[in-house]
């Protein structure tokens, strides 16, 4: 029959290591547990330790229910039942009895309440640690036979809740403590057995640059005992008093490396994909419904119904770019989309239901994560719900962190220095050997500071002297090898000052030396060029880095080619846009990009608090386009009165008020809104300062023309024609502003509208430096495809401010159309060379492409500028040019 026996250890580190001991040996009636949980044996039936699962809820309740004559005020801030708790667990640690403490401050009588509120609250199974002690010692006697022989071990101190307990345990059992060298405990009136002390075979003291590169360190060293072959995983511990400074670091490094890497503390929940799920419900819950947030949600959520019977096109025909911020909105565009999606209806039987009660907000975060949530995911958000308001859900989850899925009897350890005090190891890496954190400093409880409770009965032991004393039990039993690690700066670049504990004789490690065990292939081909130099793509990076340097060279780095390249020559071949046009003279090498290419800008499709001025020129332009459309052919622009174009710009501000919202992303509706009634305002001025039109003239707006697919709107020719640009060989086409035709057919007026404001100089505007470049090319259609009309007049009209116009017409139109064509010519002879290079581009918002420019843009450009000039020659009048 097996002999039966009691191990208390403290800690998860501890429990799972001693369970892990006690199944290699095959340790049969030998139990494993904590103090709390010795407690609840010796009480029996179906006794536990109150957790944080039912502690939670019931602070909550306390806080909600009760009136309180101190905390009142704070009661129901979210933080609340996380601090009470924190201040609750002091207190019966330090074995205080709040009743006693009541009439010392009204603090410690609304504790008490709390506390008598938990106690009748909880399901009674659940006990409180101090009705779980005095329980415990009313069956002290059975203690022999349900313990058997009883050892403390690793433990370097009891919390003066536990020790009367303890100190009973040793009258009536075989009770020994194992106890750690240094520490002394005169209070114990049991057998001790002190563990010896061992001197480290190896000490090794060490600084790097910063915490980053701490954990960098930390893992080759670890590679490199694991490379040994003399040393497994289970030896190895890395420890620090608080683990936060490091733990992203080891989450992304350790991945990378395929280390065993074991985190007793628990991973952040955020890390995983279940913490995702419920970050991705929190926002919306928390922010609103948008069209990004609930992408991100679906996503992410697990098997579930709801996720399960989606249709997987749900999502057909929905303008990516917009917003979609209501529940109506979202109600509209997919019953619009119904007919593209296989499923038809279903989509929005599925969705629609979930959207509405996500509309809700926080305060339907409990059903909502039982809706859409289950297993690890659902698990963690009701956690965070016990732990915080659910406004407050997203700080919750930020805090919580899960177990990760490793065992520490084959994994490295990575633990603050608590729990490797009570589980030491024979391979020890101590990291943050700093001033503020080895020791720590010591703050005041947030319900229970010193001067109301002094801190020594609070925490008889003070954080520092904890610290130091966790320092010397590792110190004096790791026995192979110790490495003292610290920072030299923190991650925001402030000098660290070292610890009160650190040795002398440092190491200093520079971020850049040659490792002797690299921890992964990307650190391994860092310390070894030769190594590196080898991938194909590390070759060509440092062939690109090498091009950058060359001033006098045109390299293809810089956008060198073949003559007569096939792409560039598709890409020239293509019916143009005014946009293509103008990037094809403003910047050849940016229209190789993208129209040879295919490369695009980064479009990010966030919420916006105001649109962009390229969204604002599209907004006021779909105004006038929607005002005149609707005026014509009846009554007529021309013939409207003044009242007629204010009520036309004004339903037409109607409907882009509901429209645009279903189709891009806009400001929030108050800002939209504002944004919708300046917009018509320039509108109105812009109109209403029109020359006197003659009333047989018709207007049309964006008009197309060289659309190869036909389309049905009204036009004054065949849109489907391309227009030839001189004999370059180009084609284009596109969409005018606005289009005025006498009745007679011998006048044509275009017109560009610009809702910026007008340039600094009133001066006339021909091309600007190729900007201005559609209302020319809008006169060599209109000169193309009405050739009946004798005279054409181009317009550039500025909205902003007072409205200003530029007109071009006449002999000085010829002249700007011919110094169009030649420009363009000029630009397709520097693409059909290869000698293509970028161009100093003053105006930074155009530069879209910009990225794909080495980082320090201005001092390459600078470096290169004279060859860039003589590649670009051609072109350099027309940048240069005043208007």
């Amino acid at each position: 029959m097996p002999i039966r026996s009691t191990h208390v250890v403290d800690g998860m580190l501890a429990l799972r290591s001693a369970r892990a001991a006690a199944a290699r040996e095959g340790a049969i009636g030998r139990e494993i547990v904590t103090l709390p949980l010795l407690a609840a044996r010796l009480v029996g039936g179906f006794a536990t330790p109150a957790g944080t699962d039912v502690l939670y809820p019931a602070i909550q309740a306390a806080l909600a229910s009760q009136s309180f004559g101190d905390i009142g005020p704070v009661a129901g801030l979210p933080g609340m039942p996380r601090a009470v708790l924190h201040a609750l667990d002091c207190a019966w640690r330090a074995d205080l009895d709040l009743s006693s403490l009541a009439d010392e401050a009204p603090r410690f009588g609304d504790l008490h309440r709390i506390e008598n509120y938990i106690r009748d609250h909880i399901p009674p199974a659940h006990m409180l640690p101090r009705d779980l002690r005095d329980s415990a010692g009313k069956r002290i006697d059975l203690a022999h036979r349900l313990l058997g022989s009883v050892t403390l071990s690793g433990l370097g101190d009891v919390d003066p809740l536990w020790q009367p307990l303890v100190n009973e345990l040793a009258r009536v059992t075989d009770f020994t403590w194992e106890l750690p060298t240094p520490v002394e405990q005169t209070w114990f009136r049991g057998s001790i057995r002190k563990k010896p002390a061992t001197t480290p075979a190896r000490t090794t003291v060490e600084a790097s640059a910063d915490p980053k590169s701490e954990v960098i360190e930390a893992l080759r060293w670890t590679r490199q005992l694991l490379a040994s072959g003399e040393v497994h995983a289970k030896d190895i511990a890395i420890a620090a008093t608080s683990t936060q400074d490091w733990d992203d670091h080891f989450l992304a490094y350790a991945r990378s490396a395929g280390l065993p890497l074991h985190f007793s503390h628990g991973v952040p929940a955020l890390s995983t994909p279940e913490g995702q799920a419920c970050a991705a419900l929190a926002d919306i819950l928390a922010n609103g419904l948008n069209q990004e947030r609930v992408w991100r949600l679906v996503r992410r959520l697990p098997v579930h119904p709801f996720a399960g019977q989606i249709p997987s096109d749900w999502f057909v025909a929905i303008p990516r770019g917009a917003g979609l911020r209501s529940l109506d909105q979202w109600r509209e565009v997919l019953a619009a989309a119904r007919p593209q999606r296989r499923g038809g209806e279903l989509g929005e039987q599925i969705l629609l239901p979930v959207l509405e009660l996500l509309a809700r907000g926080a305060d339907i975060a409990g059903e909502a994560g039982k809706r859409l949530l289950s297993g690890a995911s659902l698990a963690m958000w009701e956690e965070a719900l016990r732990s915080a308001p659910a406004q407050a859900i997203g700080l919750s989850l930020q805090a919580l962190r899960v177990a990760d899925q490793r065992d520490p009897a084959n994994s490295v350890v990575w633990c603050p220095a608590l729990q490797l005090a009570a589980c030491p190891r024979p391979y020890t890496r101590l990291l943050g050997l700093t001033s503020r954190s080895w020791p720590r400093s010591e703050n005041d409880d947030p319900l229970l500071p010193h001067h109301l409770l002094d801190r020594r009965r609070l925490h008889p032991v003070g954080v520092a002297d904890r610290d130091r004393q966790h320092f010397k039990i590792i110190k004096a039993h790791t026995r192979q090898q110790l490495v003292l690690s610290r920072s030299l700066r923190n991650a925001k670049g402030g000098v660290l000052s070292p610890s009160s504990l650190w040795p002398s004789d440092e190491i200093v490690h520079k971020r850049d030396r040659i490792p002797g065990h690299a921890f992964s292939e990307a650190d391994r081909l860092l310390a070894r060029p030769r190594d590196a130099g080898q991938l194909a793509h590390v070759r060509q990076s440092q062939l690109c880095w090498r091009n950058w340097q060359r001033p006098s060279t045109l390299t293809p780095h810089d956008g060198l080619s073949g003559a007569d390249h096939p792409a560039i020559e598709r890409a020239l071949a293509r019916v143009q846009s005014t946009t293509s046009l103008q990037r094809l003279l403003r910047d050849p090498l940016g229209f190789v990009w993208r129209y040879a290419l295919g490369w695009r800008s980064i479009r990010f499709q966030s919420d916006p608090l105001q649109l962009g001025a390229a969204s604002f020129g599209e907004l006021v332009h779909e105004l006038i386009g929607g005002a005149i459309a609707a005026l014509e052919p009846t009554p007529g622009f021309a013939r409207a009165s003044a009242d007629e174009i204010e009520a036309a710009i004004m339903d037409a501000s109607r409907a882009i008020l509901h429209a645009w919202p279903l189709q891009r992303s806009v400001p929030p509706p108050i800002l939209w809104r504002h944004t919708v009634r300046e917009a018509a305002r320039r509108t109105a001025r812009g109109l209403a300062a029109d020359d006197q039109v003659r009333p047989d003239t018709r207007s049309w707006t964006e008009v197309p023309f060289g659309q190869l697919h036909a389309t049905e709107e009204e036009a004054p020719w065949d849109t489907a024609v391309v227009v030839p640009i001189g004999q370059t060989g180009l084609v284009f086409g596109g969409r005018m502003d606005r289009l005025d035709i006498r009745a007679t057919g011998d006048g044509a007026r275009i017109t560009d509208y610009k809702s910026a404001k007008p340039p600094p100089k009133h001066q006339r505007i021909a091309l600007g430096q190729g900007r201005e470049l559609q209302r020319v090319l809008y006169a060599i259609a209109a000169r193309a495809l009405l050739p009946e009309v004798r005279t054409v007049m181009a317009r550039l009209v500025y909205l902003a401010d007072d409205p200003i116009t530029f007109e071009l017409k006449g002999d000085e139109l010829d002249g700007a159309v011919g110094e169009a064509v030649g420009y363009l010519s000029a630009a397709m002879t520097i693409l059909r060379s290869g000698r293509i290079a970028p161009r100093w581009e003053q105006d930074i918002e155009y530069d879209d492409m910009r990225l794909a420019l080495p980082t320090d843009r201005e001092s390459y450009l600078r470096r290169k500028a004279s060859e860039f000039r003589v590649a670009n020659q051609p072109l350099n009048r027309l940048w240069s040019a005043s208007t």
